[in-house]
């Protein structure tokens, strides 16, 4: 990029940096956005097909989940990457929706590229989208259904949802259970508001023979087993202690030397550490513990005394797991053994070391703050998918018992959509009524998506939908398996509102900011030029 002045140029960018503007930058940009949705478009539904996606390093992972995919694929069009945080951005929010969402932007970038065509201004497009956006929201709003965070009826049909169309789906009706019970087991009422971490719900994977194998633990998984073979494997009624700080004579923190010139001298050496060992492993026993999880290590000679009084111990076990064991176990977890006190520990029904000798299970936790989920599956790729649908389950589900609002799925809101927003484009007029109604439209893109990946004829769907809609049906959806229009609600067909809202904002605001842009410049690394591609 250069100026002339007195007939010399000035040179602005630096050199390598390539520039592109007006309607080129926007064809760019459009077809980025068309290409990113594209990806994931045939995943969208309980019949969506699943990606398999290999890494450099000969990685594979086979999903249908959008953000999942959209995360592996490396883009390096910078339109492209800000549609894949669209995703992100949803995923991060509310753990569900995001091939919707991007399949959405992409539809909207489809309506501005026809409405730039002819000629329409890209500030009015934006202020369209914008408008029909607010709109949007407003209508959601209205279709939306209260739940009482303690409807477990409810809140199954939620997780199913969510679940539904994933490649566990054969385990699906014990994982709805699961999945409710782990959220409904965590969450809290503060000031007459339901909170959830979703930190609280842990899960862990375990290579099994079967995915019927999974299963919901009131208390934690931990990836170690005892210290000593002398330890017991099972304690029942246990009380877990719970220490910082390694039981063995640690280092010293500056350098020095001991200098041992008889056999007296040794034995008294040995005999003075013994005795300090004896003292950490008395202090455990002192306190009533028969369970003891250790951040760092256990020496021999510790181990040996906490043998012999029956206490089941473990070493090395990472900080997270051991607070997240704390939580679950009402217990505190003390830096010194000499300061453990009865009331530091916490209490469990059962501890046990799995019979595969890879795990131990610490469970029957009352009233746990924090609970596992355990998954078992014969594959890596697997056990990957079946964490995939717990984590998208466990979110919705959380993100409906905080907000106390659904709305049905199938495609009915965003056809109820499509006929409210255009009936609104009609009462504003000029340009920008245009816009408005080419935003409605964008939301033809899920319906038809849902029929296409379902086998079955978009265009009479999607006419059918529009018909039923017109008659008042708000809540006509398309089952995907019979291809017939029903009721979503009498269908169980429903997800939190909080999912279609970030659905709705994300991709309205992606759109209008992408449609804005008219000049793109681009420093290459190494101060080569090129145009970005995808």
């Amino acid at each position: 990029m250069s100026q002339q002045l007195g007939g010399q140029p000035i040179i602005i960018l630096r050199q390598g940096t390539t520039r592109t503007r007006g309607k080129e930058v926007q064809r760019s940009n459009i077809m980025a956005a068309k290409a990113i949705a594209g990806a994931v478009r045939s995943t969208l539904g309980p019949r969506g097909m699943d990606k398999m996606l290999v890494g450099s390093t000969g990685d594979i992972v086979i999903t249908n989940d959008g953000a999942t995919i959209l995360g592996e694929i490396a883009v390096k069009h910078p339109g492209a990457k800000m549609v894949i945080e669209v995703a992100r951005t949803q995923d991060d929010e509310v753990g569900d929706g995001t091939t919707t969402a991007v399949i959405l932007v992409g539809a909207l970038m489809e309506q501005a590229e026809s409405m730039l065509e002819q000629g329409i201004h890209p500030t009015v497009i934006a202020e369209g989208y914008r408008m029909g956006m607010e709109k949007a929201l407003e209508i959601v709003n209205s279709l939306s259904l209260k739940v009482d965070p303690s409807d477990r009826k409810i809140l199954l049909k939620i997780a199913n949802t969510a679940i539904t169309g994933k490649s566990i789906e054969q385990v699906k009706g014990k994982l709805d259970s699961i999945i409710v019970d782990a959220v409904m087991t965590v969450a809290e009422t503060v000031d007459g508001k339901t909170l959830v971490d979703e930190e609280d719900v842990m899960i862990k994977k375990q290579k099994g023979p079967s995915m019927d194998d999974v299963e919901l633990i009131r208390g934690v998984v931990i990836d170690k087993v005892r210290a000593s073979d002398g330890m017991p494997k099972k304690i029942s009624h246990a009380k877990v202690a719970m220490v910082a700080q390694p039981l063995e004579v640690t280092k010293t923190q500056v350098k020095a030397k001991i200098k041992i010139t008889s056999t007296d001298q040794v034995n008294a050496f040995s005999e003075q550490e013994r005795e300090v060992l004896k003292k950490l492993a008395d202090a455990i026993i002192n306190s009533g513990a028969n369970v003891l999880l250790c951040q760092k290590g256990i020496s021999d000679i510790a181990q040996f005394y906490l043998a012999k009084a029956g206490i089941l111990a473990i070493e090395d076990i990472p900080e997270k797991d051991l607070k997240y064991a704390a939580r679950a176990l009402h217990a505190t977890v003390v830096n010194k053994p000499e300061s453990l006190a009865a009331k530091d520990l916490g209490i469990a029904d059962l501890v046990e070391e799995d019979k595969d000798g890879k795990v131990t299970r610490i469970s029957g936790c009352k009233n746990p703050k924090a609970i596992t989920i355990l998954l078992r599956g014969t594959s890596d790729y697997l056990l990957d998918e079946l964490e995939r649908a717990v984590v998208d389950g466990t979110r919705v589900v959380m993100d409906a018992m905080e907000d106390g609002t659904y709305v049905v799925g199938g495609g009915a809101v965003e056809t109820e959509l499509l006929m409210k927003i255009r009936e609104y484009a009609q009462t504003v007029g000029g340009r920008v009524q245009l816009a408005i109604e080419a935003y409605a439209a964008a939301y033809e893109s899920i319906p038809r998506a849902l029929a296409e990946n379902s086998g079955f004829d978009s265009i009479d769907k999607l006419v059918e939908l529009k018909n039923v809609h017109s008659q008042g049906k708000k809540n006509a959806g398309l089952n995907v398996y019979e291809g017939k229009v029903v009721d979503m609600l009498a269908e169980g067909i429903i997800e939190p509102l909080r999912s279609k809202r970030q659905t709705i904002m994300s991709a309205s605001e992606t759109a209008v900011m992408l449609i804005r842009v008219d000049d793109m410049m681009i420093t290459q690394q190494g101060g080569h030029g090129g145009a970005p591609g995808m």
